[in-house]
């Protein structure tokens, strides 16, 4: 299937490694110019090398910026004035009982996982307007449908992401431009697979073991029953960023192993 991206600008935030790295290589690969985006020089010049490697007739650029603040939004904006596809990637986790959660660690999950997005996909929406094409993708996940009990604060930024990527796609009603999220699974990106060989060490069992016991303990609807891979969901991604995917808008696409019982 061609995607037609051949030529188009994409901007993948939170890119040097896991799920934002995968969507930038698959990106590459289809021919987009691709901007990657991470905290540190070291990291983003990392980044464009291994996407480089994996597209070698791709343009990639890094943008070094910080999501903490407004800051971080203004850099890339100034560094990149338009984009054609927005992927939205960048975000933060953490597992903390609801009633040990401070004010600061709202905000702070607010703003990066959820202001980012806003203030980017407020700057490049009249742009893609003006073309009467664009992408805006939301990478939520199955935690803003079903709020993970450990980490409420993290489950209601990825809730907000789905209302936002809606009310963008409301605005475009009729236009070539589509807005949409990825509800994305239990996921073997570089945080969880730290996370569970963390685990593995502390209750002296194997990955395998560990993997195995959440999918029965913590995510026991999954169909799946494994964490998805950060390529499954790059794929995914990368065609709602192409053309054949017009029809899809305002939608909450999932790519969570069917962790989300609900049909609809």
């Amino acid at each position: 299937m061609d995607l037609k991206l051949n030529g188009k600008t994409a901007l993948v935030t939170g890119s040097t490694a896991g799920i934002g790295l995968a969507i930038a290589k698959s990106l590459a690969a289809e021919g987009a110019r691709v901007y990657v985006n991470g905290r540190t020089q070291e990291r983003v010049d990392k980044a464009v090398k291994e996407v480089k490697q994996f597209a070698p007739k791709a343009e990639v650029t890094g943008i070094v910026a910080d999501f903490a603040g407004a800051a971080g939004a203004d850099a890339v904006i100034a560094q990149l004035g338009a984009a054609d596809v927005l992927v939205n990637n960048v975000g933060i986790f953490e597992p903390k009982p609801f009633a040990e959660i401070p004010d600061a660690d709202w905000y702070r999950l607010f703003e990066i996982n959820v202001m980012s997005g806003v203030r980017l996909s407020r700057a490049y929406l009249p742009g893609m307007q003006k073309k009467n094409w664009g992408r805006i993708i939301f990478i939520s996940s199955e935690s803003g449908v079903q709020i993970p009990v450990e980490m409420v604060h993290y489950g209601m930024t990825k809730t907000a992401q789905i209302a936002i990527a809606r009310g963008i796609a409301e605005t475009v009603a009729g236009t070539g431009v589509t807005s949409n999220s990825v509800l994305v699974g239990p996921t073997e990106s570089e945080g969880v697979g730290v996370f569970v060989e963390s685990l593995a060490k502390q209750q002296s069992k194997s990955k395998a073991q560990v993997e195995k016991e959440f999918f029965q303990h913590a995510r026991p609807t999954s169909l799946l029953k494994r964490f998805g891979t950060v390529e499954e969901t790059a794929s995914l991604v990368t065609y709602l960023a192409g053309e054949p995917s017009s029809a899809t808008n305002g939608a909450a696409v999932r790519a969570d192993g069917g962790v989300v019982r609900a049909i609809l």
